[in-house]
């Protein structure tokens, strides 16, 4: 097999496992190959329990692994051997430095790119597939080329748009594929390689082209703007409770404007997850490098209205439970940062735990994928908690519970006999409305939605 139908992917996290599965499955004379230096991630990826759960992600790993699928921690062959090469390496916030609390930290991308000088035995198209900030490809090719070897290395920027819980969904049939490269003759050549890939199952109209650094800052402002649709509606929650209205019928009168839309309009203690925040705050600095403050005051109000929103939360609880949840057990639904994924980074389930902790309740945690994941959010934190496998077990002897993220499980559970079990008054805070307030009330809770009247039976 030619090295050009041999694609590497450089980080087997929640990224590059899922687009790189589709793509072996999708094309079948590529060999996709996937490689971590974290042994016990690639150990699980060859494993019956894939290191992360994502619908429909492992009938799909076992179809095309071994065969046309890879994983190994081999990153100095893969990279020999390929001709394509996808870096999906971390780029968490910077925690130290120029640009700490906004800017990315790009110290794993730059040293996969010089992984990439110390292996390479010839030239090479490399594939941006972590979230960058503008000009990063930029970078990665000044970086690429300081090599002493003569060899050539084109730089793509193809942002992922999936959605975790929908991913496989999301990567199979995207609303877009964008492919951004240099305006060149020989970018033009590994864009066109590139969109050849995608254009095995992706209509081409839904492949876009662009430079490079249009490629780039798109990725950051659909991710700014979805969660900027998400705050607007929490802001708008916070005045509904205020005021005696629903938030849930402001949404659907405001989204069923053709000009607006329903998405992303459904209420919440906030978003989560690992691209939101962080390519936020990317974007806010970038705005503030190129001397834009207002701007960047304005993206940044996005985050902030989010930090709002989770303090809210819990200061809700704190009052309505007679001001104290000090020795008081609540019992948590939900730690990932949304449904039908275990993926818990930026959970405002993570916060709203570590003010509750703080208030000195003690907390039993449940939830069907995320448990070994809030484990270590909440390693070192301060206070009683309890991680538990069972919904009841987690309820029990309870004084309230709090639905943090929206697994359709928690819909189906039997609240009358949860009810029956907790301590009373009992209280439940529905962080995502998404269970059935009437009924719970008439059961005998005292019911605290976000954005819409409480329901309780005190006087």
């Amino acid at each position: 097999m030619k090295k050009e139908k041999n694609i590497l992917c450089i980080g087997a996290g929640y990224v590059g496992g899922p687009t790189m599965a589709v793509i072996a499955s999708k094309c079948p004379e590529y060999k996709v190959t996937v490689a971590d230096i974290d042994e016990k991630k690639i150990k699980a990826w060859n494993s019956d329990r894939l290191p992360i759960y994502e619908p429909g992600l492992s009938d799909l790993v076992k179809g095309v692994r071994g065969k046309n699928l890879f994983f190994t921690t081999d990153i100095a062959k893969g990279i020999r051997e390929s001709g394509i090469i996808f870096v999906s390496v971390n780029t968490p916030t910077k925690t130290f430095g120029e640009g700490a609390g906004k800017a990315a930290d790009l110290q794993y991308w730059e040293k996969t790119a010089r992984a990439i000088i110390e292996y390479a035995e010839d030239s090479k198209i490399v594939v941006e597939k972590s979230t960058l900030p503008l000009r990063a490809a930029e970078a990665m090719h000044r970086i690429l080329h300081s090599n002493t070897k003569g060899l050539h290395f084109e730089v793509i920027s193809n942002p992922e748009f999936m959605a975790e819980g929908s991913a496989i969904e999301d990567m199979q049939e995207p609303d877009r594929v964008l492919v951004g490269g240099m305006r060149t003759a020989n970018g033009k050549k590994a864009m066109d390689r590139i969109v050849s890939i995608y254009s095995h199952w992706v209509p081409k109209e839904r492949i876009i082209t662009t430079n490079v650094w249009s490629s780039e800052l798109s990725k950051l402002v659909a991710n700014a703007m979805l969660a900027q649709r998400i705050s607007s509606i929490n802001s708008i929650s916070a005045l509904c409770e205020k005021t005696d209205a629903n938030v849930g019928e402001v949404a659907k009168a405001v989204g069923m404007d053709s000009r607006i839309g329903p998405k992303f309009l459904r209420a919440s203690v906030g978003f989560g997850g690992s691209c939101f925040k962080k390519d936020i705050l990317n974007l806010v600095y970038l705005c503030e490098y190129y001397n834009l403050p207002e701007v960047a005051a304005y993206w940044e109000g996005v985050v902030k209205i989010n930090d709002f929103q989770e303090k809210r939360f819990v200061k809700n609880i704190v009052r309505n439970m007679f001001d104290s949840v000090a020795g008081k057990k609540i019992a948590v639904f939900g730690f990932a940062f949304k449904a039908d994924t275990g993926d818990t980074r930026e959970s405002p389930a993570i916060y709203v735990s570590k003010m509750l902790l703080e208030e000195k309740a003690e907390l039993s945690i449940y939830d069907p994928e995320a448990l070994d994941n809030a484990e270590k959010d909440l390693a070192g934190a301060k206070g009683r908690f309890e991680l538990v496998r069972d919904p009841y077990k987690c309820a029990k002897d309870a004084h309230a519970v709090l639905i943090l993220t929206e697994w359709n499980e928690f819909k189906k559970l039997d609240f009358r006999k949860i009810y029956e079990s907790m301590e009373k008054p009992a209280f439940i805070f529905d962080g995502r409305n998404i269970l059935d307030h009437k009924g719970l009330y008439k059961i005998g809770f005292n019911v605290f939605p976000i954005g819409s009247s409480k329901m309780s039976h005190f006087k």
